[in-house]
């Protein structure tokens, strides 16, 4: 299955995909030095999201996430993509700086994307390429 998405930044990434609806915040959410979620109200409470396609609405909080994300993928813990229904610029500029490929806006709602289905986001091409069972 492909989806159609708008490419922010550069590359592609293949990995599990790790959905959620809730936004996140990277800043007090997730834990830089092992890729956790931490943030104790959080649906993906205790899940790691290293090597995952993390999906999540849109993030939330303070600019300073941008840096935790940079740190994540400094770390080896980061997601190896982002989709977003709406990649607001804490997002972006983690995404950009951290070069994890990001697209937003998909053509399906996020909640279709089968979590745990392997997934190739390009954010040259502007798609998700979803694997078959």
């Amino acid at each position: 299955m492909i989806i159609r998405a708008r490419g922010i930044g550069k590359g592609a990434g293949t990995g599990p995909l790790l959905v959620t609806d809730a936004p996140l915040s990277f800043l007090g959410g997730v834990d830089p030095k092992t890729g956790m979620v931490i943030d104790p109200d959080h649906p993906l409470k205790g899940q790691s999201i290293a090597g995952r396609v993390l999906v999540f609405p849109q993030g939330k909080g303070s600019t300073v996430g941008s840096y935790v994300l940079y740190g994540l993928a400094r770390n080896g813990v980061g997601p190896v993509a982002i989709v977003n229904a709406e990649a607001e610029p804490i997002i972006a500029t983690g995404a950009l700086i951290a070069g994890i490929p990001l697209v937003d806006h998909p053509d399906v709602p996020l909640a279709e994307l089968p979590d745990g289905a392997t997934a190739t986001v390009d954010a040259d091409a502007g798609e998700i390429r979803i694997e078959e069972p």
